[in-house]
């Protein structure tokens, strides 16, 4: 008798996964076509990696993805928070639990044999960028709304400051999505899991 697997993701969080992956990759782009226009750093993103073409359009496509991410993480947190996902995949999170993980990882002995449940380093990683997410979002409301919420701006160190905040925990968002990446090569079936749920 032919037995179904078991579901390791349910339709909804694979649903507001990739959501989320595609208003990220659009913030990102247009976010680095906006940096362009006015460097805080002595660099500039080559053009070809933008998206808007050019400043106003940069800001049409990042504040579209902007309320995508917005409304799709808020649905992804609530969620996760109410089925009870959060605190049973993302914790207990314990010091000891990732630095053995970690050497694990580096020596090439951490396994990933059963899909449905995460490793330290793994919980650290998707607690961080949930956390870094957010932090995108008030550091870009402070700079987007800088006179409406004086208070925030003030709360990131002023406008400029504001400005670096949110390009470093963009800089830490595109890190964890390339090293995301090279996991998801390295053990296929992880993206199977994300597409099929099994």
């Amino acid at each position: 008798m032919y037995r179904r697997k078991k579901i390791v993701h349910p339709i909804w969080l694979r649903v507001t996964h990739w959501l989320n992956a595609l208003a990220v990759i659009i913030m990102i782009l247009s976010g680095w076509r906006i940096y362009n226009a006015s460097p805080i750093f002595p660099f500039r993103i080559p053009n070809e990696w933008t998206l808007g073409g050019w400043l106003g359009g940069a800001l049409q496509w990042h504040f579209a993805a902007m309320w995508l991410l917005f409304f799709n993480g808020l649905i992804y947190l609530l969620l996760n928070a109410g089925s009870g996902r959060l605190w049973k995949k993302f914790f207990p999170l314990r010091p000891v639990d990732v630095a053995t993980d970690m050497l694990k990882a580096l020596t090439g002995k951490l396994q990933h044999q059963a899909l449905d449940k995460y490793n330290a380093v793994q919980k650290l990683a998707y607690v961080s960028v949930i956390l870094d997410l957010i932090l995108l979002l008030v550091s870009g409301l402070a700079i987007w709304k800088s006179v409406q919420f004086p208070l925030l701006r003030e709360l990131l160190g002023g406008f400029d400051n504001a400005r670096v905040v949110h390009f470093c925990a963009m800089a830490f968002l595109v890190a964890f999505m390339v090293v995301h990446i090279v996991m998801v090569a390295l053990v296929p079936r992880t993206l199977l899991a994300m597409l099929r749920g099994r």
